[in-house]
């Protein structure tokens, strides 16, 4: 009499095979094998006992196809690696992407973002599918999304924006020798660190102390856009004397005899218009003041180099003392430079070409007078 057992297989070596079977028929396949088994008059117990799955999940599947829920079976697409590997249906996909880009408070929940949780309920309101949190956080994965931190932008609607953008790409293309063109900005250097993302062991977190007082120096740079260099001074209060600091720093690094017309783009902090900075200018005459539209850190090039500084010296940092870590940032501007940053494509944008274009129309009659004059 033959054995009714044919192949004999651990139960550790079985419980892999039927891990792996289940993820590569999940969904898809597996609710097509059972609808065929249902057509050709299974019982669900029968079929549950066949296909290694509950009789939960055939009563789901036939539930759904009943209710006419079977675009999942007939569009294009449907046995797509997507949709074997993770039940994603072309129609669930399309849910979950209207789920995720409306807001949670739209849809009636009483918060700003959206959680695995809370889409896995939504998914269950709106479709009546029932999925675990662990269950979408797979399916947002398989489609690109990811959890990570948003950032702030700021209002950029400055009604001079067009022509201050101009005045400062005029400034740049105009650059020759004896000139130069300098992107200005101030950095908060902090005791406390900045808490970024790091390796580290999984299951453990790396702890980063906290100085107790916080301390504060502010650097004061300025990025030349043509050598990529940051001359910058250091000081104990974010001040108008900050910003005349720089200034004489930028005067002793380009001497008069070699460097004519220096121009400086700044923001529109009030330091850079109070009086004092005037005077100052009144009897430094190469120096010239170009401001950026209001909002718009993109137009820096600077700022990405100051992003740097936080990247390679304050985030996580361990220092306990603040000339340590002012020391720090000094080696980093001297060592990891310069950075060779272009203008960003704001500069570039059809209306701003524009009005560069006319402010060269407008200067070519000047030079010509000039020209015959000497």
């Amino acid at each position: 009499m033959p054995r009714t057992t044919i192949v004999e297989i651990p139960p550790a070596a079985q419980a892999r095979m039927l891990a792996e079977l289940r993820r590569a028929r999940y969904g898809y396949w597996l609710a097509l094998h059972l609808l065929l088994l249902c057509a050709a008059g299974r019982t669900p117990s029968e079929i549950a006992a066949v296909l290694f799955c509950s009789r939960s999940t055939v009563y789901r599947v036939v539930r759904a196809y009943r209710a006419g829920d079977s675009e999942w079976l007939e569009e294009e697409g449907a046995g797509s690696p997507l949709a074997r590997r993770t039940g994603l249906s072309p129609a669930l996909r399309r849910s979950v992407l209207a789920i995720l880009k409306a807001a949670p408070r739209a849809c009636g929940w009483c918060r700003t973002r959206w959680s695995c949780a809370t889409v896995a309920l939504e998914v269950r309101a709106r479709r009546g599918v029932v999925v675990s949190a662990e269950t979408v956080r797979r399916w947002l994965h398989a489609l690109g999304w990811e959890w990570k931190r948003a950032k702030l932008v700021a209002k950029d609607d400055d009604p001079q924006r067009v022509e201050k953008l101009a005045r400062i790409r005029y400034a740049f293309e105009q650059l020759r020798a004896g000139m130069a063109l300098f992107f200005a900005d101030e950095l908060d250097i902090a005791l406390l660190p900045k808490v970024g993302y790091q390796w580290m062991p999984k299951g453990e977190q790396v702890e980063v102390p906290t100085p107790g007082t916080n301390e504060k120096r502010y650097l004061a740079g300025a990025l030349d856009i043509a050598t990529g260099t940051t001359p910058h001074c250091v000081w104990y209060r974010k001040t108008t004397g900050l910003f005349l600091d720089r200034l004489a720093t930028l005067d002793r690094a380009y001497p008069a005899p070699a460097f004519s017309c220096l121009s400086v783009v700044v923001d529109n902090s009030k330091i850079h218009y109070a009086g004092e900075v005037q005077t100052w200018l009144a009897a430094h005459p190469r120096f010239a003041l170009l401001y950026l539209p209001t909002y718009c850190p993109k137009a820096n090039p600077i700022e990405r180099a100051f992003g740097d500084v936080h990247d390679k010296c304050t985030r996580n940092h361990t220092r306990k003392r603040m000339w340590h870590l002012v020391r720090d940032v000094e080696q980093h501007l001297a060592v990891n430079g310069p950075w060779a940053y272009a203008l960003s494509d704001l500069y570039y944008t059809p209306e701003v070409t524009a009005a560069v274009q006319a402010l060269w129309a407008a200067a070519t009659p000047q030079e010509e007078t000039s020209q015959l004059a000497a």
